[in-house]
């Protein structure tokens, strides 16, 4: 089933092969105009390929597009390179919907790359810990409550972490380990979980330092899967497709990854370590 994403990308792909019908060209000709390969124009024309801005102006111009025309086209396009869908229109199908999308996704991924500063990743949550985020969701925006079917796909999700010829990183602010959605004997076991991952051979997990200047103010966290990131806000979820944009998103993980700000190896476990001294503290101060 395509997705709305691909439904959109192959409206535009539509009108622009329209544009190039009136104007009396067969795709070969027109790539030719173009100065493009005709393989680029028909993967445009039939959505197969997402037009860059810079696409989309030569196009325009090679076809002498009016220009509210032209305007229409670009609105197109950056609707396209970035889609928004609210958590009560996400979750409407349920948490177990949600969760078997994104088996799907990263199951289909070459690079994984996760960052989060508010709550332990999905891909490295303990069952109790991803109930309590789950609930968490629920009462706030009063969806589905399928929480146990949400847990256990989301458990499922995590086999992706032992297959091999993926690159998948786990980068996690040291906050989220203090702020938790969770009891201090859940999270116990969720900072057991993590010391844990440290040994996957497939995976990079760091923990962000406390006390360190990050390069750029980190508002949310998110996702990078191949060709698009994902940002989970408290509102609804937005996915980026727009090159730039996601390079952006690329350049600033690889300066967070640096070993001046994150931790890594028995750096992270000791952070580790010392929170999970205070989460047993918690436990037994009850």
């Amino acid at each position: 089933m395509a997705t709305s994403f691909e439904k959109r990308r192959a409206e535009l792909g539509e009108r622009l092969r329209q544009l190039r019908d009136t104007a009396g060209y067969t795709g070969k000709e027109f790539a030719g105009v173009i100065g493009w390969n005709a393989p680029k124009v028909s993967k445009i024309e039939n959505g197969r390929q997402t037009a860059s801005a810079e696409d989309l102006d030569a196009w325009i111009t090679a076809l002498q597009v009016p220009a509210e025309v032209a305007y229409e086209l670009h609105a197109e396009l950056a609707t396209l390179q970035r889609e928004y869908v609210s958590w009560k229109e996400r979750l409407r199908v349920g948490n177990r919907a949600v969760q078997e999308e994104a088996i799907e996704r990263e199951a289909n991924a070459r690079v994984i790359r996760a960052v989060d500063v508010g709550v332990v990743p999905g891909l490295v949550q303990t069952a109790d810990y991803a109930r309590h985020v789950l609930l968490a969701v629920a009462n706030l925006h009063g969806s589905k409550r399928d929480i146990t079917e949400g847990v256990r796909t989301r458990m499922r999700r995590q086999q992706v972490l032992y297959e091999p010829g993926k690159t998948i990183e786990i980068l996690m602010a040291y906050s989220a380990l203090l702020h938790s959605p969770a009891p201090p004997d859940v999270m116990a076991g969720q900072l057991h979980r993590l010391i844990a991952t440290i040994g996957i051979p497939n995976v990079r997990f760091g923990v962000l330092r406390p006390h360190v200047r990050l390069p750029y103010p980190l508002t949310h966290g998110y996702w990078i899967v191949d060709e698009l990131v994902m940002l989970e806000q408290v509102h609804g979820e937005v996915i980026v497709h727009d090159p730039d944009e996601v390079a952006k998103y690329a350049r600033l993980t690889d300066m967070l990854w640096s070993p001046k700000i994150t931790a890594e190896g028995d750096e992270a476990r000791t952070l580790l370590l010392e929170v999970l001294e205070q989460a047993q503290a918690g436990i037994e101060g009850k």
